[in-house]
């Protein structure tokens, strides 16, 4: 594996903490003298990354002289709560701290691919999925906290009235359950390779243009790659915020 210089940083101070722990959960890594890969790496700066710019957000908070920084924040915020009250009705503020976490992530991570030296961890299948497998166990947590565990299960067996013949209803509720569940961990898949798929393609066609061109044409698919960056951190927080009010709404 060709380590980029912050994940070799990474293996130099901390490998072996990362590789006791892999042993101590019986994982075999592929190159033990450097257990942590770049998109591990990566995925650690970003959070960093994050963490660097809530933190100056929080001792810079002004109401009579905002910073540009706030501004941006505050911005962000309100597009993000907007949104999620638009969908999921009143009371949706709740959700908008993990959905803006969610959002600033995924797109922190598209977007550090462009910085020479770096690459974008949601190039990575296991990155999207950890993002898709997180929102996944986020919105049923939601939607039991809602309605309660046993409501919560019942809806996945299909609105079956008493107007609906007992044996039909035997029948027809453990296959709605079944595809209901089934459709719901397909989700995961869908949010995983959408995102994936986006951010390989946009890193290899940038890069082969930089091979071929190196002056002037990259910076059009550069460009591209931004634009991608946050639409595909956009649609990944929309349908997860979709996915919210589906599990919380009364009518689920």
């Amino acid at each position: 594996m060709e380590q980029l210089p912050f994940t070799a940083l990474l293996n130099k101070y901390f490998g072996g903490v990362a590789l006791a722990l892999l042993h101590a959960l019986h994982i075999q890594p592929k190159h033990p003298e450097t257990p942590i890969t770049n998109f591990v790496a990566m995925e650690i700066l970003v959070a960093i990354i994050l963490v660097v710019f809530f933190v100056l957000v929080r001792m810079r908070l002004s109401v009579e002289r905002p910073g540009w920084l706030q501004h941006i924040f505050e911005g962000l915020h309100n597009f993000v709560q907007n949104q999620s009250e638009e969908i999921i009705g009143h009371h949706s503020e709740g959700f908008t701290p993990f959905l803006m976490a969610l959002g600033l992530f995924i797109l922190l991570c598209n977007l550090i691919g462009l910085i020479p030296g770096f690459e974008s961890p949601t190039a990575t299948p296991a990155v999207p999925l950890g993002c898709a497998v997180a929102s996944f166990i986020y919105y049923h947590i939601q939607g039991v906290k809602r309605h309660g565990a046993g409501n919560y299960l019942k809806a996945f067996m299909g609105p079956f009235g008493s107007d609906v013949p007992f044996i039909m209803r035997i029948i027809l509720k453990p296959m709605m359950f079944i595809i209901e569940w089934i459709s719901n961990f397909a989700r995961m898949l869908s949010l995983t390779v959408r995102l994936y798929a986006n951010m390989f393609a946009g890193d290899l066609v940038t890069l082969v243009f930089i091979s071929l061109v190196p002056i002037g044409i990259p910076v059009l698919f550069m460009g591209l790659h931004i634009f991608v960056s946050f639409l595909q951190a956009y649609i990944f927080v929309l349908l997860v915020t979709v996915y919210l009010a589906g599990a919380v709404s009364e009518a689920h």
